[in-house]
């Protein structure tokens, strides 16, 4: 089995997927969208979104990274995916799954999934113009009103010889609104001639377990449940795999926070930095009690050192007698 980590725009950029693949437990990473109209885009474009391609298109604990491609139009698309095959991508992913209001007005995401035809017309594109070594990949959701075309769009993809398929279990009308319909992935994975991905709401071990029943997917992909649980990707094959791995406890969590913090201080401007960090912490409020005293300590705070002296703070107030390292990649 394997485990992806989503694409989520504005959230899970470079830096953050350097630290959640070092933690250990995923095996695809996913840029956030490049935009695509009707023109090719420079390299420094596809460098800036995917700087993982100085490094053979690996995280630095070596984790390959695919570059997303988000358009309507299956020559820039096709293009575009040619200059990203050429440029070492490890492998080019297309979103239909955005619900983004105004990504979809803008004939990109998920509002493509109402025409099948030009859903097989971009991948088709896509797949004849890269090299038959690098994968093209397609992530979508259930439908966009309803499902009534899922049947249609996903033959779309496989005719289009896509080489895999990523499923959020939810329509754009769903939104992220629970549950996630795990069980309307299991059709389509019972006809594929390729691998289904199921994707949406696995936050634990037993999510993934209720997921994997009812999706019939062995493969998963993690967007938010691994932000509030950084090890979950690992915890999850740890499970499969009977390896016994540690959960990281919250002192742990904190050490990671803090690298975070550090890192994206040197990589952003720094009015930026303080509103990453609280994205992330508020993502960790879920799984662990003790992010809310650190949110509460940081909200107010602006620049980069202060937040780093509050978090210095917190982590001096945790038990003293924790030294354990931070686990690392398995």
């Amino acid at each position: 089995m394997r485990i992806m980590l989503a694409p989520m725009e504005g959230v899970v950029d470079h830096t953050m997927r350097s630290m959640l693949s070092e933690v250990g437990g995923l095996d695809r990473c996913v840029t956030e969208f490049v935009r695509i109209t009707n023109h090719r885009l420079p390299a420094k474009v596809f460098y800036r979104y995917c700087p993982e391609l100085h490094n053979g298109s690996l995280t630095p604990s070596g984790t390959p990274v695919y570059i997303q491609l988000l358009g309507g139009i299956p020559e820039p698309m096709a293009m575009n995916a040619l200059r990203a095959a050429e440029l070492g991508a490890a492998g080019i992913d297309i979103n239909f799954g955005c619900p983004a209001k105004l990504v979809n007005r803008n004939d990109g995401g998920s509002v493509l999934l109402k025409e099948p035809r030009r859903v097989f017309d971009i991948v088709k594109a896509v797949r004849d113009a890269v090299p038959k070594t690098t994968p093209v990949t397609v992530k979508i959701r259930l439908g966009f009103n309803d499902r009534s075309l899922l049947d249609d769009i996903c033959a779309a993809i496989f005719a289009a010889s896509a080489n895999e398929l990523t499923i959020h279990a939810r329509t754009k009308e769903d939104g992220y609104k629970p549950p996630a319909y795990w069980d309307a992935i299991a059709a389509v994975t019972e006809k594929s001639p390729i691998p289904i991905i199921a994707n949406g709401e696995i936050w634990s071990t037993q999510d993934y377990h209720n997921c994997v029943v009812q999706s019939n997917c062995q493969d998963i992909m993690l967007g938010r449940g691994i932000l509030s649980c950084p090890d979950l990707a690992r915890q999850i094959k740890s499970v499969h795999q009977q390896t016994g791995k540690p959960i990281l406890e919250w002192p742990s969590i904190v050490r990671l926070l803090d690298q975070f913090c550090s890192v994206t201080a040197h990589e952003y401007d720094h009015k930026y930095v303080g509103n990453r960090v609280k994205q992330w912490l508020g993502y960790l409020r879920r799984q662990y009690g003790q992010a809310e005293t650190l949110f509460e300590s940081v909200k107010r705070l602006k620049m980069p050192d202060d937040i780093s002296a509050a978090i210095g703070q917190h982590q001096l107030s945790l038990n003293k007698d924790d030294e354990s390292p931070l686990p690392i990649a398995v």
